[in-house]
């Protein structure tokens, strides 16, 4: 034993762990990995441990993809023989992708990120828990319509009943059902088995399925796969041509399709050519086109548009067939003639029929201009268009397309790309009328440029022209996804193509606007002619209607015109020739001509185009051929191995060209030929070639070139100017690769997979020349470095948010793989491969003409760098020349790497990700290709190999740790780029060398300075090595942590898991599992890494700031998270070895403990409806301050969480917290108990206090909030929040992540360079939907289902850790003081919102916690038997009968337990009756039905324990519940009084009462009453609720002792208020403070009494009451004093500063306005108890009169009906005998507070007129004549005093009258309103108004004509009249006071009002001045003391009432 608490001692925190053996801020030796599985390998036997012990064989898997084809026939060369450039193109377009990948990594968080549709996917049929929250939200809707029925009932209806009608009521009611074993005594032992077999039925696996998924932004291991390369299409608009009419009908017309962008002067699409004739026009032609393809009868096109603009347009051109005349004249019958009007055209008509018929007959195979037109697209795609959609023929003609929307849209003719989306629009059909006619010199596209540009102008000019009239129907809509016959620009089928005889639609090509950087991935070769002009205005002779024809010539026979020409519309498929259409008599004709055709795939440099220039004749002449060739010229398509495309201007010849002319070019001037103009240039032609096989790049071109040169071995070849040689080939070589930085980027990509591949082949099969091996592998890696840093460089937006970019990515993915040897078969379809493999590499297949020394190295194994493997070799030359001719990729890349220098080194260190994904990837090709990959992993890699890349790492490593502040982003992209590597090289390596390559990174971040910056890239690293797939294995989780050196196996793998811990030995080695002690982090490796982190991370005087703290929480919960879903490991003995790796984390958390976030103060569902004080004993909550609550705890050791300053330095969001506690509860689910008992059984007491307030706080944290929560909050709000605190810190500390900052970016950008282009999803495609704000009702049923199990499941996880701490103190001697703390937790977790599954079991582990140690609660603190019998009462009142059940029979358990120990149970009677009052004084939703049933369950308990029969112990319990039960129904009548506050406070008020000589419960229900006021904002009456409160502690502790500095009792208190004497304990049946269970609570002692005081001076505060917080300190002052407490000193004289600062501020007042009165008569037996009752009731205030009736009237109507409530009018006495018995009637009088003149010299400020009121005082108007309102001489006023029962404020807001009687007294108002500072200009206009500007009876110049106008008979009355006359003078003083001063205060607006207040007081003043003047003589003579006293009474009453008039 000693030794054991020696250890204990030792590893008292887990901080000490770090003293002892390595330090936790360097990384331990890991464990030599594959030694320690090869020697513990699992035993034969199955067992579900055995997949943890090591990888699965089938780890990796290499798959062979098919290449997904699009059309049903392959895009393949038609011809057999192909030149080697297409063989290579094919290679790599016709390849299987090759796919290599690790078959379980789907498991990892890498490509499954945990997010929230697939946790969604987990939560999936959960079962509902049930909860009395949400069952009372539903039972509250039946019973708000039950209120209605039950207000009615009168208090008398329901009297304080007698004791025996109560036990009838109770004796009537029924039980719930009976626990069958409550009564049973059995062994501890037993029930604690029970009950734990009881708690892991129906238990959610999962924990973490339940709790919201990790952030997404920190799953920095998240990683997509690549999308599948594919051939790059843009946003796709379908165009169907539906019909074409003109308005006369006598010649086929033909159109053409194409797209154009104005703004880039480009064409973008090809032209797409339709065919609308009649098959009447059509047969004119049939002589011309016997024969018709049905590819040519397309009549709708599908266009692509990669970037939308408001500047593109369908230009529609339309030709007919060549006529005599120019274009005018042939347009002119258009314009003028229409069919309708036939009878006047007839014969013209019929004559144009003849000469069309003659025409097509003849010169049907030409054709000419003939209109044009132009739609503006983005007017048809954005709503601004004025087309009506909503009919599809619309009429609105072309110019409607572009001039009436012109006006509608012309602002937004500059709209940004973002209007135009064509990916999504409303289909529209729209009708062109009017076309232009084409000009004969306009033709050119800059000219039609210019149109389009015009077009957009307001004022065009092409307006003014006269349009051709016809009808053009066309369909603009969105294309479908995959549309139904569709013919590619190759006219192949594309897939779906169900019937081949359909109309097919075609695909248009895109010439897109700027470049698309997407790699080609199949065969296209096509290649477009455009005749651009010709001028021949020297050439002699007849050359004017000029036809320009074009032919693919393969040599210099005419029969050699290739059938490559792609037919326009209605004809044959391919042609072999072309003509441009003619323009009548123009020698220098312009032409618009696209001519199309497919490139042989085996050009030779005989191949040319063929222009050949015929003038035709239009008109039939004699001996005049039909077409007269007048010129030739020709270009020669390929020239030093590339194809010749661009601009060209060509001179032409004017005869035949002679023999071998096609392999020069026109420019070379041949003897004897003849050119037209001198041999000028005369020709201007555009080729341009759509390839994928010819790059049209000078750099691309030459390197291709050089290696087919070496390839097949051509010596010597002419390349431009240089001659290549075997001598200088490997110059020219280097010197190309080292030149492709000069190609153009768009190119690169476009040949992106050739290019890469052909490096590679380089560099794995360097050439031979001249016998020699060229090593190129230098040369290749710079030059591949280059390339790829360019591409990234340049397509930032097309990259993921690690930085790769998704081409290389992809390419790396699907195409890369290593190349076989040369096949020794010259056979190009199906060389054989060296390695035996279905893989055909048609790439490598080579031509025949190659020198035999080139064979080498075909031997069965490609990995000749390591000897060890070659295959016998004939000679040891030829073992040399094969050991070099062979190379592998990833260890030449490794080579390469490590030894290259400067830029070269910095470009590849910048796409660091495209080396290691290439090395990864040909490492694991090479072990399949080579078999290795059965090999044990130290022998599949040389051992140079391993040093290369050990080199590699480290120095990568220092870059990371030396260049973080220099360059984040890069070093950001460099670590994880690494750390991805690492994880890769997990499944091919050597993992104990991986794991040494992961110490080295570690260490070289030591030696660097360690700011927060270099922690986050380590977190990051450390993340994304860890999100293996195998991670679980990795960190060997089935070895014991014994000493390294025992060899045997681990026990616990196959015996029971148990086992491993049960020997004594082993305690120093369970103490090692739960620390990160060095055998746990060598043999844990990766698991200690991540926890050592996370300990670092939270040091609470470590670096974490709060970013960082995000990031270690959310590695590990991330991690926990994948185990939880990972189905390899649902059996729960896995289970409990995955959670070894994690035991460290429970120490760490109990160390984080003092900074988590406090869930404790925010539980507002706890049942505390008080703010203002506990109603329960949850020392963790509430307004009480924190030294009282230190005292309430009575702990007998500090318990940090309630410390506050433990609390203090909380630094972890809620978000952060709750994560960490979740996986806090994930271990403690998972581990195994018996470890988890013996390592508790070694805490230290204070170490066990630490837990169970972790405990304690997870129980607050994931506490149920209800479904109506839910829907209150936003699933967003919360987690923002938190987020946002993060972000700020990041961005302070300038540590935002490059990589966040690039994934922000990738998502604000496009794919595609800065464009925005906004319809590619694929950018963001694994961010989940977090945006989605508002939820489905089902979506929030479910939330608050997942919300309920998750609450459930955290609370049993407590509870079984809970059973867990009870063992080991059963077991230890240190039980007392710990089992206080597992009460609390216990408690804590009943007083939640808790599921009946969870109370359940609670209860039952409380009941045996009761049993097991009874003295605890009986004996020691009745604190926790307080706690304890309010939750078990308040669950006996819940709504939910199982709980019911489980809580009567907790509570009778614990009387039967009283009463066992001491023969009665007067301490639990005693507390529970206070928690009943307490209970139903507080809560809402309490409900006494509920209730009543568990006291008849305790009963029918009491009356069936045989045991206790005989004793006295059923009669006391019979006595208990029928007092309960009598207290109960005093509480119903206040819950029908819920919506009655004032009667509500009386019936607690009188409750109060009741318990006058029960001082506890007095105490309680006047916190009850406090908690209500405070609720309704009367914060004064709060205050003094809480001031009797602490009189009545006062008294009581006065009594216990006499202490000098505590109030000696009320008395002291009666300076705060006059009513406090009330709580004097003076009554005969006042009990001893000395009794058993008297004064317990914890109020009743010194710190109670503070905690009250100070609570009440807050409400004073609250209640602007501050010279009453004043008198309050003055009894709390003698306290702190003699305590010496100079802190709370300080801070009261601090409050104090506060408070009179206040009171000197507000010195008028006014400011703060304290309550207005009222005097409320009730009157009517409707009223029971209030029947003729009055009150002054205290309102909020200024409340006017009639918002107290309204309230009242609206109240009292609701509850006994409209038609039963009357307001008494006006305020006299009410006679009840003329009252209608039926009726309630209320009385409502507005008083005020009166002061007889004695008092008002005590009271001088504002506060003092408002504070201790009890005299009110209100007028009424009366005549003798019993009449209220008479003529002015007959009016009286009596003025009535009310003096109420207490002094307000008091502890309620309405106090019974007590007193009446009737008298006067007044104030003077306009002297006030004058006078008042600062001055209320409206107060002022009001009482001035009522004085000189009134009109109800003439105000007081009525009053003066009425006594004033004769001098009275009698001279008693003399004085009087005097006294009135000079109240006059005053009065008229005063109001010229009060004009000047309005007149200094009014603004311009109110003069006029000024003016007329002006006139108003002249005109009084003109007729009070004779009345005031006149004096009474005799008035100086004394008076006689007798008289008429009445008269004298009567004038008095009525000049008092005419001065309160005025």
């Amino acid at each position: 034993a000693e030794v054991r608490k020696q250890v204990s001692r030792e590893y008292g925190s887990p901080q000490l762990s770090k003293k002892r053996g390595v330090p936790l801020t360097e990384v331990v030796e890991p464990v030599d990995y594959e030694e320690y599985v090869s020697s513990h390998a699992p035993g034969a036997e199955p067992c579900p441990l055995r997949q943890l012990m090591e990888f699965p064989p089938d780890d990796l898997e290499l798959l062979l993809q098919d290449r997904e084809c699009t059309t049903l026939e392959p895009p393949l060369p038609e011809e057999d023989t192909i030149d080697p450039r297409v063989r290579d193109a094919l290679g790599v377009y016709t390849d299987d992708w090759l796919i290599i990948q690790r078959k379980y990594q789907r498991y990892s968080t890498t490509h499954t990120p945990h997010n929230s549709e697939r946790q969604r996917e987990r939560q999936r049929g959960l079962v509902k828990q049930t909860f009395e929250l949400d069952e009372a939200a539903a039972t509250d809707r039946q019973d708000d319509q039950d209120d209605a029925k039950r207000r009615s009932v009168s208090l008398d209806d329901t009297p304080r009943g007698s004791w025996a009608s109560s036990i009838f009521d109770l004796k009537n009611s029924s039980p719930d059902a009976l626990l069958p074993s409550v009564l049973e005594r059995t062994a501890a032992e037993d029930m604690d088995r029970r009950n734990a077999e009881a708690r892991l039925q129906g238990r959610h696996s999962d924990l973490l399925g339940l709790f919201p998924p990790p952030d997404e932004d920190e799953a920095v291991e998240r990683c997509s796969v690549p999308e599948v390369p594919k051939e790059h299409c843009g946003q796709r608009i379908m165009v169907k041509c539906l019909s074409l009419k003109f308005e006369i009908e006598i010649e086929p017309i033909f159109g053409t399709l194409a797209l154009y962008d104005v703004k880039e002067k480009k064409k973008i699409s090809e032209d797409f050519h339709f065919d609308l004739n009649s098959d009447q026009m059509k047969g004119l032609l049939r002589l011309h086109t016997p024969h018709t393809a049905i590819s040519t009868l397309a009549r709708s096109a599908i266009f692509s548009i990669t970037y939308p603009s408001a500047d593109i347009f369908l230009v529609i051109k339309l030709e007919k067939v060549l006529q005599q005349g120019d274009i005018g004249e042939s347009c002119e019958p258009y314009m003028v003639m229409k069919e309708s009007d036939s009878s006047k055209h007839k014969e013209k008509l019929e004559k144009l029929r003849l000469q069309a018929e003659t025409s097509c007959s003849r010169l049907g195979r030409y054709r000419m201009p003939f209109a044009w037109t132009a739609i503006h697209l983005v007017n048809i795609v954005s709503s601004v268009g004025g087309l009506e959609r909503s009919d599809p023929d619309s009429d609105s003609g072309s110019h409607g397309t572009w001039n009436e929307r012109k006006k509608k849209g012309s602002e937004r003719m500059s709209v940004g790309e973002d209007m135009c989306n064509f990916a999504t629009f409303r289909p529209a059909t729209l009708t062109v009328t009017n076309f232009f006619k084409q000009e004969g010199d306009r033709l050119s596209d800059e000219d039609l440029y210019k149109f389009l540009a015009d077009m957009r102008r307001p004022s065009s000019v092409l307006r003014r022209l006269r349009p051709v009239t016809a009808q053009l129907k066309i369909d603009i809509s969105p294309a479908p996804d995959s549309p139904h016959y569709c013919l590619s620009p190759e006219l192949l089928h594309v897939k779906p193509y169900p019937d081949l005889r359909v109309r097919p639609t075609k695909e248009v090509l895109e010439f897109p606007a700027r470049y698309v950087y997407t790699p080609h991935t199949t065969y296209r070769n096509l290649l477009y002619i455009y005749p651009q002009s010709l001028n021949f205005s020297s050439r002699q002779g007849s050359v004017r209607n000029i036809a320009v024809k074009v032919q693919f010539m393969a040599g210099e026979d005419p029969s050699l015109a290739m059938p490559v020409i792609f037919g326009k519309s209605s004809c044959a498929e391919f042609f072999t020739e072309a003509y441009s259409p003619v323009i009548y008599h123009d020698k220098s004709p312009e032409f618009y001509e696209e001519v199309k055709m497919k490139i042989p795939a085996n050009l030779t440099d005989n191949h040319h185009l063929l222009f050949t220039f015929y003038h035709i004749s239009c008109q039939p002449k004699q001996n005049t051929p039909l077409e007269t060739p007048v010129g030739y010229t020709w270009i020669p398509l390929m020239q030093h191995g590339r194809l010749r495309t661009g601009s060209f201007s060509l001179p032409v010849s004017v005869e035949k060209p002679p023999p071998s002319y096609s392999v020069l070019t026109p420019d070379v001037s041949l003897p004897g030929m003849k050119w037209v103009d001198n041999h000028k240039q005369v020709f201007n032609v555009e080729v341009t070639a759509a390839s994928s096989v010819h790059t049209q790049d000078p750099h691309l071109d030459k390197f291709f070139t050089l290696c087919y040169v070496l390839k097949e071995y051509s010596f010597p070849f002419r390349l431009k100017d240089c001659i290549i040689t075997e001598a200088n080939v490997e110059g020219e070589l280097k010197a190309s690769m080292t030149g492709l930085r000069g190609a153009l980027l768009d190119t690169c990509v476009r040949f992106l997979h050739q290019l890469l591949s052909k490096l590679i082949l380089l560099i794995v099969h360097p050439p031979v020349i001249a016998g020699q091996i060229v090593n190129l592998g230098r040369a290749a890696f710079e030059a591949m470095s280059l390339l790829v840093n360019q591409i990234h460089k340049n397509l930032e937006g097309n990259q993921d948010q690690h930085g790769r970019n998704n081409l290389l990515a992809s390419y790396i993915h699907y195409c890369f793989h290593l190349p076989t040897c040369p096949p020794l078969l010259p056979d190009p379809g199906g060389a054989t491969p060296a390695y035996e493999l279905p893989i055909q590499y048609a790439t490598l297949s080579r031509a025949t003409a190659r020198p035999s020394t080139l064979h080498l190295a075909c031997s069965k194994s490609i990995s000749n760098s390591n000897p060890d493997l070659a295959s016998t070799p004939t000679s040891p030359d030829e073992e040399v020349q094969r050991i070099i001719a062979s190379k592998l990729l990833h260890e030449e890349l490794a080579l390469q790497w490590v030894v290259s220098t400067s830029t070269v080194r910095e470009a590849a260190l910048q796409q660091a990700w495209f080396f290691f994904q290439l090395m990864t990837k040909s490492m694991s090709h090479h072990l399949f290709l080579s078999s290795r990959i059965d090999l044990p992993r130290r022998q599949r890699f040389p051992d140079r190999f391993v040093d290369d890349i050990a080199a590699l790492v480290g120095a990568i490593s220092a870059d990371v740790a030396g260049r973080y502040h220099k360059d984040v982003e890069l070093v950001e992209r460099l670590n994880s780029s690494l750390a991805f590597f690492l994880n890769d090289l997990l499944s091919l390596m050597d993992r104990g060398f991986v794991f040494n390559l992961i110490r080295s990174y570690y260490k070289q971040f030591h030696t660097a300075q360690n700011p927060s910056s270099l922690t986050a890239l380590r977190m990051d690293f450390t993340r994304i090595v860890c999100s293996h797939e195998h991670y679980v294995t990795l960190n060997l989780p089935c070895s014991t942590l014994s000493p390294p050196a025992s060899p045997s196996p681990s026990t616990s793998s196959t015996t029971s898991q148990g086992s491993a811990f049960s020997s004594m030995h082993q305690d120093q080695g369970v103490a090692s599992m739960f620390e990160l002690s060095v055998p746990f982090r060598q043999q844990h490796f990766l698991s200690g890494l991540l926890l050592t982190e996370l300990s670092l991370i939270m040091e609470p005087d470590g670096e974490g700031v709060f970013f960082l703290h995000k990031k270690a929480i959310s590695a590990v919960h991330s991690l926990m998270c994948s185990h939880d879903a990972d189905p390899r490991y649902t059996d729960p003995q896995v289970r409990t070895h995955i959670a070894q790796l994690y035991l460290p984390l429970i120490p760490i958390v109990m160390d984080t403990l003092p900074q988590l976030h406090d869930f404790t103060d925010t539980s507002a569902a706890r049942g505390r409806h008080a703010p203002a004080m506990q109603d329960d004993g949850d020392p963790d909550n509430g307004t009480i301050s924190q030294s009282v609550a230190m005292a309430i705890a009575g702990s007998p050791l500090p318990r940090s969480s309630l410390s506050q300053a433990g609390r203090q330095c909380s630094s972890l969001s809620a978000e952060c917290s709750r994560t960490l506690l979740v996986s806090f509860l994930w271990v403690l689910k998972n581990a195994d108990a018996a470890l988890l008992e013996s390592w508790v059984s070694d805490l230290s007491v204070m170490q066990i206090n630490r837990l169970l307030d972790l405990l304690h706080l997870s129980v607050s944290c994931f506490e149920y909030k209800g479904k109506k929560a839910l829907e209150r909050i936003n699933s967003l709000t919360f987690k923002k929040s938190q987020d946002m605190k993060a972000r700020l810190e990041e961005a302070i500390l300038g540590t935002i992540g490059a990589r966040q900052e690039m994934v922000r970016r990738c998502r604000e950008r496009s794919p595609y360079g800065n464009e925005n282009v906004r319809w590619r999803k694929n950018v963001t495609h694994w961010r989940q939907n977090t945006d989605r704000v508002d939820k489905t009702k089902a979506e929030t049923e479910q939330e608050s289902v997942v919300d309920g199990n998750l609450a459930t499941e955290a609370s049993l996880v407590v509870l079984d850790t809970l059973e867990i701490i009870v063992k080991t103190v059963l077991a230890s001697e240190l039980k007392e003081s710990v089992l206080g703390g597992v009460l609390r937790v216990l408690l804590h977790s009943m007083a939640g919102s808790q599921s009946a599954l969870f109370l359940q079991h609670c209860f039952t582990t409380q009941r045996g916690l009761v049993f097991k140690f009874p003295e605890m609660l009986f004996e020691e603190d009745t604190e926790l038997c307080a706690d304890l019998c309010l939750r078990l009462l308040r669950h006996c009142s819940s709504s939910v009968g199982s709980v019911r059940s489980q809580a009567s029979a907790s509570l009778y358990l614990l009387m039967r337990q009283n009463f066992e120990i001491g023969n009665n149970f007067a301490r639990v009677k005693m507390q529970v009756t206070m928690s009943l009052s307490s209970l139903v004084g507080t809560s809402q939703n309490f409900n006494e039905e509920h209730l009543r049933r568990s006291l008849k369950t305790i009963l029918t308990y009491a009356e069936e324990d045989l045991e206790l029969r005989d004793s006295p112990f059923p009669e006391q319990v019979q006595d208990l519940v029928f007092n309960l039960h009598m207290i109960l129904t005093d509480t119903v009548k206040m819950k029908e009084h819920q919506q009655d506050p004032e009667m509500l406070i009386d019936l607690m008020y009188r409750i109060a009462k009741g318990y006058q000589n029960s001082p506890d419960l007095r105490l309680t229900w006047l916190q009850n009453m406090a908690g209500k006021h405070s609720e309704r904002g009367n914060h004064a009456e709060a205050a003094h609720c809480l001031v009797h409160s602490a009189a009545l502690v006062a008294e009581y502790l006065n009594m216990l002792e006499d202490c000098r500095y505590l109030p000696i009792g009320c008395v002291t208190f009666q300076h705060i208020s006059s009513n406090v004497l009330e709580e004097s304990a003076v009554s005969d049946d006042i009990l001893s403070p000395e009794e058993e269970g008297i004064c317990a609570g914890k109020y009743f002692s010194e710190l109670g009494l503070v905690g009250l005081l100070e609570q009440a001076a807050t409400s004073f505060h609250m209640a602007f009451m501050y010279e009453a917080i004043n008198e309050v300190y003055k009894i709390l002052l003698p306290v702190h004093e003699a305590n010496r407490d100079f802190k709370k000193l300080a801070t009261v004289h601090g409050k104090l500063q506060d408070a009179f600062n206040k009171i000197y501020n507000q010195s008028s007042g006014w400011e703060r306005m304290f309550g207005t009165y009222f005097r409320v008569g009730f009157y009517g037996c409707r009223f029971g108890d209030l029947d003729e009752q009055e009150f002054v009731y205290k309102e909020p205030s200024i409340t006017k009169l009639a918002e107290i009736s309204y309230r009242l009237e609206e109240f009292y109507a609701e509850r006994f009906g409209d038609d039963v409530v009357e307001i008494i009018k006006d305020s006299n006495h009410v006679d009840k005998n003329k009252l209608d018995p039926n009726k309630a009637y209320l009385q409502i009088t507005y008083v005020e507070p009166f002061f007889d003149t004695y008092e008002l010299k005590e009271r001088i400020t504002y506060f003092d007129k408002n504070y201790n009121l009890r005299t009110f005082m209100y007028c009424t108007p009366f005549t003798l004549d019993g009449r209220a309102h008479g003529d002015l001489h007959e009016q009286y006023k009596r003025k009535s005093i009310l003096t109420t029962s207490h002094a307000f404020p008091y502890i309620k807001t309405r106090v019974n009258v007590i007193h009446k009687e009737e008298v006067g007294h007044c104030v003077h108002e306009l002297a006030f309103a004058t006078h008042q500072e600062p001055a209320d200009a409206k107060m002022l206009q009001m009482v001035l108004q009522g004085s000189v500007g009134t009109t109800v009876n003439q105000g007081p110049l009525e009053v003066a004509q009425v006594f004033l106008s004769d001098i009275p008979d009698d001279p008693k009355l003399y004085r009087h009249h005097n006294k009135l006359r000079l109240c006059f003078k005053d009065f008229t003083k005063r109001c010229e006071d009060a004009l000047r001063k309005n007149k200094t205060l009014i603004g311009p607006d109110q003069k006029e009002y000024h003016k007329e207040m002006e006139r108003n007081y002249n005109k009084l003043k003109e007729s009070l001045g004779p009345l005031i003047t006149r004096k009474i003589p005799q008035l100086y003579r004394t008076l006689p003391a007798a008289g008429l006293q009445s008269a004298t009474q009567r004038l008095q009453i009525k000049s008092y009432w005419s001065r309160a008039h005025i």
